[in-house]
């Protein structure tokens, strides 16, 4: 019996069972994959977490993924990600015996201003990448914290858990510190990490990268790789590293990904959006 019961709509069991081929083939590519890793990058054996992005898809296909075992689901739009989390926390609180909801990873680039929305429902934000964020992802969670004590809030992940903060790193090998876009430039990396490390209500994680257009993705996740290594130096206990998307996610996974952020490969061609 599954752990939502009748939380889906069983008059589209045709979707759920696209979902659930989707998510076969995908796992079992990240099981090859994870068998063919080298021994200093395989994280004794621990498969790699998969986070599947949900963007444009409804909530509805959320709770099918639920219903299919799925655990992190991702999304990298606030405007979609609070109506979308509320909805499906909602659904699946009404379940007897209650069911918990995903946890929430917040992909995408985020703008300061948002912090506070995020923090909401994320407990994870895997695209920090400058030092105000940092400053403006602290605030919002002592404002979330002193909110759900005063009975002003309902309480996110992170009104009782710190949020975990992955650094997005770009990758870019022409990049340089003041042209760096989409992460920050890896000689900025010790700095921010120092910054998230010393933030009451966050956590280190780790890292995180997308591989650059017209590059070799494992060329791009090994230097990632390099970087992670550096950071562990100093703090131990970040050994995230996100990388890898329904294209590369071989290469990510051989280059020592510990998650893996797939879209379309699970749910299939986004939707058109109007």
């Amino acid at each position: 019996m599954s752990e939502i019961g009748d939380g889906v709509d069983p008059q589209d069991a045709g979707r759920t069972a696209e979902l659930a081929q989707r998510l076969s083939a995908v796992r079992r590519r990240i099981l090859d994959a994870a068998a063919q890793r080298e021994e200093d990058r395989s994280h004794g054996g621990e498969l790699p977490s998969l986070v599947v992005v949900t963007k444009f898809f409804p909530a509805q296909d959320v709770l099918r993924l639920r219903e299919l075992g799925v655990r992190a689901v991702g999304e990298n739009r606030d405007q979609e990600a609070g109506p979308k989390a509320a909805e499906v926390t909602a659904v699946l609180a009404e379940r007897e015996p209650p069911v918990s909801p995903p946890v929430w990873h917040f992909v995408g680039q985020l703008q300061s201003n948002k912090a506070k929305h995020v923090v909401r429902y994320a407990a994870w934000v895997h695209s920090v990448d400058r030092t105000s964020l940092v400053t403006a992802l602290g605030r919002a969670v002592r404002n979330h914290r002193e909110a759900v004590a005063a009975g002003d809030a309902e309480p996110g992940p992170c009104a009782t858990e710190d949020l975990t903060c992955l650094l997005q790193v770009d990758l870019d090998p022409a990049a340089t510190p003041e042209s760096s876009r989409g992460g920050a430039h890896p000689d900025a990396v010790p700095e921010l990490a120092r910054a998230v490390a010393e933030t009451e209500g966050l956590r280190l994680g780790g890292v995180m990268a997308v591989a650059p257009r017209d590059t070799d993705p494992r060329e791009a996740f090994d230097r990632l790789w390099g970087i992670s290594q550096e950071l562990l130096l100093e703090h131990p206990e970040a050994r995230a590293v996100s990388a890898g998307m329904s294209g590369d996610l071989e290469a990510a996974v051989a280059a020592g990904a510990t998650h893996v952020r797939i879209g379309s490969d699970v749910l299939g061609p986004r939707p058109a959006v109007r």
